[in-house]
């Protein structure tokens, strides 16, 4: 008579850690520890979004910093977020995942010049956990358009993970989708392909404190930064029976525990990071202010590098993406990352002339100057009002909302509402974030791979530049003067 023994597999996965490089020692200490209870019946995974360039460990590494800590961890699988794809040019992905030593696992991403994937990213994995065989399969969001911009080609989730089950599920006890779609794409999954045991889910930062349970999948979410460290067990209690999942949790990070070996790494990383930035890219004779609630020379020469970098005679950029203002003296790279550290991209669209002065009206109301924001690839704390250049604008703050502007001109005519005009952007607005009217920019171009730190790097070497920052675009008037 056959013994039936239990046989259990642990998951402990992360994901959208975004380079907090302070909880990655707890993190490591934490799987550590847990593997030293399990022994080999312990899967370790991330669910992309791990790097971050606004972290200056990653900028200064170019992800370096990253691979290294997830080696350190022990991770035995990864799938990659937006932000390792969509920030990083491929040849310099490709560098960073050189030395990594477990399987980057992606199935909807192909290299378009070769029409296969790159050496570094594997479509499925089978792995070995103690006897039990798991299949491994990862999808990341397609954002199609960006991606063909720097040679990618995103396939459809659905259809990739369609064609993977059916090579895949009669191949393992348990299979796993590593989804870096967001929650809403993942319950669209669990429905449609109910042979998936469980979808351990990113990019939406959606914590689900037990899991989701859509029919006999089980949706799991650990947040993000690095707060907590998702949990899930998988039993069954005979070899034949299927393996179910018994528990699933998410665990706080405790910040007293710290793994040595990563928290050095994380230091060494930091310094050499820190040499890197330092080269001098520009010289200043003078202090670039920056404000958030009205026009100012930092804000202006961020839309003139628009204007210039898109060829375009219109740029309309929220001061919000400068932290800080630019010193006068020497200015490294790092300290441009510092101050600009957002992964955002210019784009050039065709815009009628209402929709420009909306959002001008709109930069002069504290609900959007003053309007916190998150996402979209924005780093900063608040929207900031809208710097231009190509434009003279004239306005009275005593004015009612939406009726404060009372001239614009374009190379000295007047703006006409039904015109379209050719503008330079950035390709946060096309996802109606901040200045909403700015997604009805129509024939839109985007400009990868270059992030608008780059781009002031390229106008603080153009001569000029620095004198005509601190020419007014926002010219004030008073009621009492009437217009002339």
């Amino acid at each position: 008579m056959e013994m039936t023994t239990q046989q259990t597999l642990t998951i402990l996965h992360t994901n959208d850690i975004h380079s907090r490089f302070g909880s990655m020692p707890s993190i490591a200490a934490m799987i550590d520890e847990q593997r030293g209870i399990l022994g080999d019946a312990l899967l370790v995974l991330d669910i992309g979004d791990h790097m971050d360039r606004m972290a200056p460990e990653t900028e200064g590494t170019l992800g370096g910093a990253n691979v290294d800590v997830i080696n350190l961890t022990g991770y035995d699988a990864i799938t990659i977020g937006n932000n390792e794809g969509l920030t990083f040019p491929p040849d310099i992905i490709e560098q960073a995942y050189a030395g990594i030593h477990c399987p980057v696992v992606c199935g909807n991403m192909i290299d378009s010049a070769t029409g296969a994937r790159p050496s570094w990213m594997k479509e499925s994995l089978i792995l070995d956990k103690a006897g039990i065989k798991v299949g491994l399969l990862g999808l990341t969001a397609p954002f199609t358009e960006f991606y063909q911009l720097l040679g990618w080609n995103a396939l459809d989730p659905f259809e990739v993970l369609g064609e993977q089950i059916a090579a895949l599920r009669k191949q393992v006890d348990i299979l796993v989708v590593m989804s870096h779609l967001g929650l809403p794409s993942d319950e669209k999954l669990a429905s449609q392909f109910p042979e998936i045991d469980v979808i351990l889910g990113g990019h939406t930062h959606h914590v689900l404190e037990k899991p989701l349970w859509i029919g006999n999948t089980a949706l799991c979410g650990a947040g993000k930064f690095g707060t907590l460290l998702g949990k899930v067990t998988l039993t069954r209690s005979g070899n034949h029976e299927p393996f179910r999942v018994a528990s699933g949790s998410v665990v706080p990070v405790d910040p007293t525990l710290l793994d040595e070996k990563v928290a050095s790494a994380i230091m060494l990383h930091r310094r050499h990071a820190e040499r890197a930035l330092e080269s001098i890219v520009a010289v200043t004779d003078r202090e670039l202010g920056i404000a958030y609630d009205q026009e100012s020379p930092f804000g202006n020469l961020l839309a003139q590098s628009v204007s210039h970098f898109t060829g375009t005679a219109i740029a309309l950029v929220n001061a919000g993406q400068l932290l800080g203002p630019l010193p006068q003296g020497d200015i490294s790279k790092g300290m441009l990352h510092s101050l600009c550290p957002s992964p955002i991209n210019a784009c050039v669209m065709k815009l009628r002339g209402r929709d420009i002065r909306l959002a001008l009206e709109q930069s002069l109301l504290p609900e959007f100057a003053d309007k916190p924001m998150m996402g979209f690839g924005f780093r900063g704390k608040v929207l900031g009002t809208m710097c231009v250049e190509g434009l003279e604008i004239q306005y009275d703050p005593d004015r009612a909302p939406y009726d404060k502007v009372t001239r614009i001109r374009v190379a000295g005519h007047v703006l006409v509402e039904d015109e379209e005009y050719t503008v330079g952007t950035l390709d946060m607005f096309t996802f109606r974030a901040g200045y909403e009217v700015l997604a009805n920019g129509m024939e839109l171009r985007f400009m990868l791979p270059e992030f608008l730190r780059d781009l002031i790097e390229m106008e603080l070497k153009r001569p000029g530049a620095m004198e005509e920052c601190f020419a007014a675009r926002w010219l004030q008037v008073s009621k009492q003067s009437g217009e002339d």
